[in-house]
C-alpha cells in the first residue's frame, strides 16, 4: 500500500517513536495472548497525504477488542495551520472483567509558525477495581514521569469526568497537553520512555493476573458490561480526540472508533440520556438508535457511530466546548483551517 509519509525531519523522527512502540506492544500481546494481532492499513487522500496502520486483535478468547494505531497526516497546502499530525493511539479491552483495560495516546503536532508540541496520556480502566493494579499503575508513571506527574495527574483526572454521571472514566489518569520545553531531544526522550514504561507495567498486570485462574460469575460480567457502557458514552459524548478525528476527515473511522468494546448495555447507556445537558441529549439519542438491541458494536455499527458524533457537531458546533479538557486546550479541528 502506497502511503507518502512526511520528509519533514521531526516528523520522521515522531514516526519512527510510534512505530517503535506500536512494534513493542504488539509484540508484548502476541506473547501473553499466544495470538497474532493483525495488521490493517488505511490511506488519507488515497496516501497522498499520509495514514497509517493498525493492529486488531481477532481473537475473542483473550481480548474483548484491542487496537494499536499508528498514524501521520501531513497538510502541505497554505491555508493549513496544521503541519503534521503523528500519533500513536492504542486501547486493549481484555475479555476478563478482572483484567484492567488500558487507553494510551502519544501524538505530536506540528502548528506552522507555532510551537510543536506532544500529547501524552495513559489512563487505567478496570471494569472490577483492584487497588494493586491501580498502585502499580501509578507508581510506574510516577516513576517515569517524576516532577511532571502531579501536573498530569491533575489535569488527567480533569479530563475522564463525567460530569452527567459525577464519575471518572478509569481509576488511574495521565494527560499532558501541548508539552513542550526548550528541549526538543529531551521531550522526544521522554514520549519515548513513557511509552515504554506504560507499555511493560500494563503487560506485567496483565500477565500476573491472568496466571489466576478463577470462573467468571455473571455478576462480574454484568460489571463489565456496565463498564463498557461508560467507556462507550465517555469516548462518543466527552471525548476531544475521538471528536477531531471524526470531524478531519471520514477515511479512518474505523481506526477511530477501534476504541470501542464489542458490547454494551443499550438500556442503561438510554437512561443516561436525561442527564446530559442539551443538545447531548440528541447524541446520546443517535448513538441508541444505531446500536441493535442485543447491545453489539460491530464495524457497520462503529460506522454509524461515527456519523453520529460528525453529524452533531457539524449541526451544533458551539457543542464543542462541552466536551472534556484539561486547563489546557488545543483547537486541533480549527488547525485545519
Amino acid at each position: 500500500m502506497n502511503i507518502l509519509f512526511s520528509q519533514d525531519s521531526e516528523a520522521k523522527q515522531a514516526l519512527e517513536l510510534v512505530k517503535q512502540l506500536q512494534k513493542r506492544f504488539v509484540s508484548k500481546l502476541n506473547n501473553l495472548a499466544n495470538i497474532d494481532f493483525q495488521e490493517v492499513f488505511w490511506q488519507r487522500d488515497e496516501g497522498i497525504h499520509g495514514g497509517g496502520s493498525r493492529y486488531e486483535a481477532r481473537d475473542y478468547d483473550f481480548f474483548n477488542t484491542a487496537s494499536v494505531n499508528v498514524s501521520q497526516v501531513h497538510y502541505p497546502k497554505l491555508n493549513k495551520r496544521l503541519q503534521s499530525a503523528t500519533a500513536l493511539s492504542t486501547i486493549i479491552h481484555p475479555n476478563n472483567p478482572n483484567l484492567p483495560s488500558l487507553h494510551m495516546h502519544i501524538s505530536y503536532t506540528q502548528i506552522k509558525d507555532d510551537k510543536n508540541y506532544y500529547r501524552i496520556m495513559a489512563d487505567l480502566n478496570p471494569s472490577i477495581f483492584n487497588m494493586q493494579d491501580k498502585q502499580i499503575f501509578e507508581d510506574a508513571l510516577k516513576e517515569v514521569s517524576k516532577e511532571k506527574y502531579e501536573e498530569a495527574k491533575e489535569q488527567g483526572d480533569k479530563y475522564f469526568f463525567i460530569p452527567a454521571l459525577n464519575k471518572h472514566r478509569g481509576v488511574s489518569h495521565f494527560y499532558l497537553e501541548n508539552y513542550y520545553t526548550s528541549n526538543s531531544s529531551e521531550d522526544y526522550n521522554f514520549a519515548k520512555a513513557f511509552g515504554q514504561k506504560v507499555i511493560d507495567t500494563y503487560i506485567d498486570i496483565l500477565a500476573n493476573k491472568n496466571k489466576i485462574k478463577t470462573s467468571l460469575t455473571k455478576q462480574q460480567k454484568q460489571e463489565q458490561l456496565q463498564y463498557h457502557t461508560l467507556y462507550l458514552f465517555q469516548v462518543l459524548t466527552l471525548d476531544r480526540g475521538t471528536t477531531a478525528g471524526l470531524l478531519v476527515h471520514n477515511q479512518n473511522d474505523k481506526g477511530i472508533m477501534g476504541s470501542l468494546p464489542k458490547y454494551i448495555d443499550k438500556k442503561l447507556l438510554l437512561s443516561w440520556k436525561e442527564k446530559v445537558v442539551k443538545p447531548q441529549n440528541q447524541l446520546v439519542q443517535c448513538l441508541v438508535d444505531n446500536i441493535g438491541e442485543d447491545g453489539l458494536i460491530d464495524e457497520k455499527t462503529k460506522i454509524k457511530l461515527a456519523n453520529c458524533v460528525r453529524e452533531h457537531y457539524i449541526k451544533n458546533k458551539d457543542a464543542i466546548n462541552l466536551q472534556a479538557k484539561g486547563d489546557k486546550t488545543v483547537h486541533t479541528v480549527q488547525n485545519h483551517k
